[in-house]
């Protein structure tokens, strides 16, 4: 499959009280996708006083149905994404990750406002896990909500993400909203040849200047998409959808349903449906999506990436006796340890400039002329540099607006990393009815985000396009 390199087109600033419109996928062409049988989400592991393993390891999985041969990857427990952890709101988990990899490792939990220490930036906020080596994680989630785990290092990143290390973190609500199904989502994307293999890993670093690593076959759950759901006419659904790709940048159409958002980036929100049935989907991202099933048996409802003529990710279809009818769907309570508002007058302000990467000629046709490409994007200037000067420092409590603004040729994803936050009006007199944790501006654009600086610690902002993590797109700063 080859690649489109071409640039998103600029978008219009966010409206009011709507989800981020701007996010546009970076086009690719698919093979023609096939269904496989629904993979069931593993049971709940119980807040044990005993750490529960997870081995980092090669193995080998079927990524396309038979009767291509299967390809070999590195996976968590044998598969590919890995389990579905889960721990309920306030608990402790204990995780003994197990790097049985060639290259070292350390786990980020993308979206978690755990401690500092647990962040699990390998080199940043912990030493690398070597090859052969254990490191356990102790998280304790003040947040309910939907995370995303996945290898996070400074300098190496995109490899481990690649060869398909990556899975879900569930913090149960303490009164969880009752539905017939709640199924976690997890898109991958892999870069595969005719032969099945991964495609090398450039070590030209042409990839880390431009869009990332595009894949060239998605996955749901590590199977071929549609992911075939079949449930009985009225059924209530809860969907979570999170982006583990290493690049790829997509929007997501609800075909057919009356879908609700109820929680974005794992925090709840107020309810409301996707503009033009429409959703941004950046890697990191997370979305809960409650719905009801069709009244009419055989109908079908589906969640689409668009990508190329459209991938149909998830397919389901109402069959058998009718459910009760239900309640309308409402909210889930917000998260009690996030602030209600930001004091903007108070705030201490900071700007975080993004430039560098590829050109984009008339022909549409990447331009890499002069670009040194171990260094290709800058942040104010500079690179990432943990032992640099933070971008700023302020006491816990203190209220942060930081000003993002994207120079570059590409649409760029950004992760605050141990905090949520708000994206604020172009006038600052307000904000989006929803918390963030991965934002996403457009080229040529700028936008301000707001949040409290209320957990102590080193903390990242970075790209969530790997590639371009690892060669320095990102900065950091500290709560004291």
């Amino acid at each position: 499959m080859s690649q489109d390199a071409s640039p998103p087109a600029s978008r219009p600033h966010p409206s009011r009280r709507r989800i981020i419109a701007d996010g546009v996928g970076l086009a690719a062409l698919f093979a023609p996708v096939s269904a496989l049988a629904q993979q069931a989400p593993p049971a709940p592991q119980a807040a044990a006083q005993d750490a529960r393993n997870l081995v980092a390891a090669s193995a080998k999985v079927r990524l396309r149905p038979a009767p291509a041969p299967e390809t070999e990857i590195w996976a968590f427990d044998g598969a590919a994404p890995g389990p579905v952890l889960k721990v309920r709101q306030g608990e402790t988990l204990r995780l003994n990750l197990q790097n049985r990899t060639d290259k070292p490792l350390s786990l980020h939990w993308h979206g978690l406002r755990a401690d500092h220490t647990m962040d699990g930036v390998g080199g940043f906020s912990q030493e690398p896990v070597p090859p052969g080596v254990q490191f356990e994680y102790r998280l304790t989630p003040p947040d309910s909500g939907t995370f995303l785990y996945r290898p996070m290092l400074v300098g190496g990143s995109s490899e481990p993400a690649g060869r398909g290390l990556s899975g879900l973190l569930i913090v149960e609500e303490k009164e969880p909203p009752a539905v017939d199904l709640d199924l976690p989502a997890l898109i991958g994307d892999w870069l595969l040849g005719d032969d099945q293999k991964l495609l090398p890993f450039a070590a030209d670093g042409q990839d880390g200047a431009a869009a990332g690593r595009l894949g060239s076959w998605l996955t749901v759950n590590g199977k071929p998409p549609p992911l075939p759901v079949k449930l009985p006419p009225g059924s209530r659904v809860r969907l979570r959808l999170a982006n583990a790709c290493n690049a790829r940048i997509m929007r997501l159409r609800f075909d057919e349903m009356k879908a609700f958002v109820a929680a974005v980036d794992g925090q709840p929100t107020e309810t409301f449906e996707p503009v033009r049935g429409q959703l941004p989907f950046a890697p990191g991202t997370r979305y809960d999506v409650f719905f009801d099933m069709p009244e009419t048996v055989g109908s079908a409802v589906s969640v689409t990436a668009l990508i190329g003529p459209g991938v149909p990710l998830v397919r389901f279809t109402s069959d058998g006796a009718a459910k009760p009818a239900r309640p309308a769907i409402a909210g889930m309570p917000l998260n009690p340890a996030l602030p209600a508002a930001v004091r903007l007058q108070d705030a201490r302000r900071s700007e975080l400039i993004i430039e560098g990467g590829a050109r984009i000629t008339p022909e549409n046709k990447l331009d890499l002329a002069g670009l040194d490409l171990a260094k290709p994007w800058t942040v104010n200037g500079g690179q990432g540099d943990p032992k640099g000067k933070p971008l700023f420092s302020v006491k816990r409590g203190s209220p942060v607006v930081i000003g993002i603004t994207n120079k570059t040729a590409f649409l760029q994803p950004f992760h605050v990393h141990g905090h949520c936050f708000r994206l604020l009006h172009p006038l600052d007199d307000g904000w989006e009815p929803y918390f963030l944790d991965t934002v996403q501006i457009p080229e040529g654009k700028r936008l301000h985000i707001a949040f409290i600086a209320d957990n102590p610690g080193r903390w990242l902002i970075s790209s969530t396009v790997l590639e371009r993590f690892d060669r320095g797109l990102w900065s950091w700063f500290e709560v004291t």
